[in-house]
């Protein structure tokens, strides 16, 4: 599967309609950002039970801002609807791949579990 664009229009729905989802903050002019897309692009092809999405912080500055992106590459990773991962910096694609079984390795109900017992500000 190739990597989808997503606005602040699609966010929500891909983010709530895809068991998982991976999404890559970036620009155009950020040389970690060229030097991350193509691991992963070549991984969204492995991998077609995952959405890979990009989202341009130059086209999508709200998005971006409301996502706190401070810095970029930035690497969110959201499983049934829940952001599980959020990294800046460009990554390996061995990393890339440990981070992926990793996700598909969680207990969602321990996930949801430790979110209801946590003490809200």
């Amino acid at each position: 599967m190739a990597t989808i664009d997503i606005s602040e229009k699609t966010f929500n729905d891909i983010i709530t309609g895809n068991d998982i989802v991976l999404v890559d903050f970036w620009a155009a002019w950020c040389g970690p950002c060229r030097m991350f897309a193509p691991t992963f692009s070549k991984s969204s092809d492995s991998h077609s039970d995952i959405v890979f999405a990009k989202v341009d912080t130059e086209a999508e500055p709200l998005l971006s801002a409301t996502a706190g992106i401070t810095s970029i590459p930035t690497l969110m990773a959201f499983r049934e609807g829940i952001l599980v991962f959020s990294q800046p910096g460009a990554m390996n694609a061995t990393g890339l791949e440990h981070l992926i079984t990793g996700i598909k390795g969680l207990d969602m109900e321990e996930v949801r579990a430790k979110m209801a017992a946590a003490p809200t500000s």
